[in-house]
């Protein structure tokens, strides 16, 4: 076997401990790797073959992954304006204005990023967003991708003139009189309209995900939990991957909806292990409730507007019995719960599939791996089943305590709380919940003290993906824009290596993968992120723009800075 990767003068960090290892060069061999030791030991391993890469006193920390991201759905949803920086109505409409002018006569207008918070106190309609939008079809995702607003042209063209009735929580928002406000509800309502839009080829979408994992990749991200399969997307991360074009490792979970029959749940079992090189399906993901910001999350109590009561499964036992099924059949589960009754109902169905029977049961589980993660055959799982709970943006003290106990992982997104919150409680998700429950934002620091192993993620394309950033995110918990704002909960930070520990060690360990990933040691795989500067002492306000000299996946680079020719 040839080297075909040397990495000399490096400060190479174990996030395990917080420390510098003793070695300054690295060596790797078929993507893993195999030698740690001083610059002159590590260089004689290199032939001619070999990219030797002098890193001058760059540090070298494990692969950042970020733990929840939707990098096909991403690619789609940001193609269009970028509304995101709008942080009111007027910069709303003359944005909205400048990409009218510019559009062709018919053309549909898609934007992205819309924050609820731009419409002050009014309702979130198209109403506010006339005449601007007169004549024009035009749909605009709010932020929380789980809503968005379509304009009177655009609900004409796709035939809406009332409410619809849905097999989930969705709903076509409409007035007093039954007409249509704009206001879309959760993708089943949403794609009512989508379908009347004009569709990208399938080699625009596939230069579109491309592009956009590539823009990952420079970021240092060297993997992703992508928390959806919907569409063709695994085929086209076999046609990257088969192509030498995949830069992320990816680990994906493909939805499981309300109403799935046993037929469906076999045939999500059976997805199980598929991949390639770089990536692979490995786990479910289900809803468990909607967003707190359009009322559509899973409270114990109702918001201000007598909102979020209910699940996004009309039959939450339903849920609880698929949670049992694929924790029988080996399957970790990923389930979106951000409302306190969601968070407690998804915790309640873990806790009972582990007292009904143990993973990897008579069901039939997903395929075996080996011991690069690939599938292996079609036995139940050799690797522990750890299910995870994503978002948990407000949950009660004993909540906390419960994901230790169950061995749940808690996935959270600390630039949620930092760009769509604010500290005074002026926010539209702060206002709805109401003082006592926007105190309880996320606990990313009591639910690391009582024992759960946090993962941080971006939800990209709800938040910017770059993994610094998000780090950064969870020890300041300020508006990214404005880093003199006051934080948000202050008390919920993570510590420096506490949150690089959750994008690389915590990771790892919450898909099974501690002994393949997460760590710099001989036999682990060879992805990499090398920062110019400590992560761990550089502030907090600064992180973010630490330059990124070098991204390695898999042994090879996919991001190299030119400083480093």
């Amino acid at each position: 076997m040839r080297t075909s990767l040397v990495l000399l003068s490096a400060r190479l960090l174990d996030p395990a401990t917080g420390g510098f290892l003793p070695q300054t060069a690295l060596a790797v061999v078929d993507g893993r790797i195999a030698a740690l030791g001083d610059d002159r030991t590590i260089r004689e391993l290199a032939d001619a073959a070999t990219t030797v890469i002098d890193l001058r006193g760059a540090v070298v920390t494990p692969g950042l992954v970020d733990g929840h991201l939707h990098p096909v759905t991403g690619a789609e949803l940001t193609h269009g304006l970028d509304l995101s920086v709008c942080t009111d109505l007027a910069e709303v409409r003359a944005a909205l204005a400048a990409e009218v002018r510019r559009l062709a006569p018919g053309a549909w207008l898609h934007a992205w990023g819309l924050d609820p918070n731009a419409f002050g106190g009014r309702p979130v309609e198209a109403a506010a967003l006339a005449p601007v939008l007169d004549g024009v079809p035009a749909l605009l995702q709010l932020f929380d991708a789980h809503s968005m607003l379509a304009s009177p042209r655009a609900l004409e063209l796709a035939g809406i003139d009332g409410p619809r009735s849905f097999d989930q929580a969705a709903e076509v928002v409409c007035d007093a009189d039954g007409r249509p406000t704009g206001l879309l509800l959760e993708d089943a309502a949403c794609e009512l309209v989508e379908r009347a839009a004009p569709q990208p080829t399938r080699t625009e979408r596939r230069e579109r995900l491309a592009a956009a994992l590539r823009a990952m990749a420079a970021t240092g991200l060297t993997g992703g939990h992508a928390m959806d399969a919907n569409g063709d997307s695994l085929e086209l991360y076999a046609e990257l991957d088969e192509a030498g074009e995949l830069p992320l490792r990816l680990r994906v979970a493909p939805w499981c909806q309300p109403g799935v029959d046993e037929d469906g749940l076999r045939a999500l079992i059976g997805l199980q292990g598929r991949g390639g090189t770089s990536w692979r399906v490995d786990g479910v993901k289900l809803f468990m409730d909607g967003t707190i910001d359009n009322g559509t999350a899973w409270l114990e109590r109702p918001d201000c507007h007598g909102e979020s009561t209910h699940a996004f499964w009309p039959d939450p036992a339903h849920y609880t019995h698929v949670i049992g099924q694929l924790h029988r059949a080996g399957v970790p589960t990923a389930t979106h719960a951000i409302g306190d009754a969601a968070v407690r109902h998804a915790l309640d169905s873990v806790a009972k599939a582990s007292a009904d029977g143990p993973a990897g049961g008579s069901t039939g589980g997903p395929a075996t791996r080996s011991s690069d993660g690939r599938a292996a055959g079609s036995a139940a799982a050799t690797r522990p089943v750890r299910h995870r709970i994503e978002h948990i943006e407000t949950v009660p003290d004993e909540l906390v305590r419960r994901f230790a106990e169950l061995g749940v992982v808690a996935s959270m997104q600390p630039t949620h709380c930092c760009d769509f919150t604010r500290a005074d409680h002026t926010d539209n998700w702060s206002r709805r919940l109401g003082e006592e429950r926007a105190d309880r934002a996320w606990r990313c620091r009591d639910l690391w003290d009582a024992g759960a192993t946090v993962v941080l993620g971006s939800d990209w394309p709800i938040a910017p993906y770059p993994p610094l950033g998000v780090m950064a995110g969870a020890r300041h918990r300020r508006p990214t824009r404005d880093l003199g704002r006051p934080p948000h909960n202050p008390g919920q930070a993570l510590t420096a290596l506490e949150a690089l520990r959750a994008m690389t060690v915590n990771a790892a360990f919450a898909a099974g993968e501690e002994q393949l990933a997460g760590r710099i040691a001989v036999g682990h795989r060879a992805d990499l992120t090398v920062l110019a500067a400590d992560p761990l002492t550089t502030p907090d306000g600064e992180l973010a723009e630490l330059p990124v000299l070098l991204t390695v996946m898999d042994g090879r680079p996919t991001h190299r800075a030119e400083v480093l020719g």
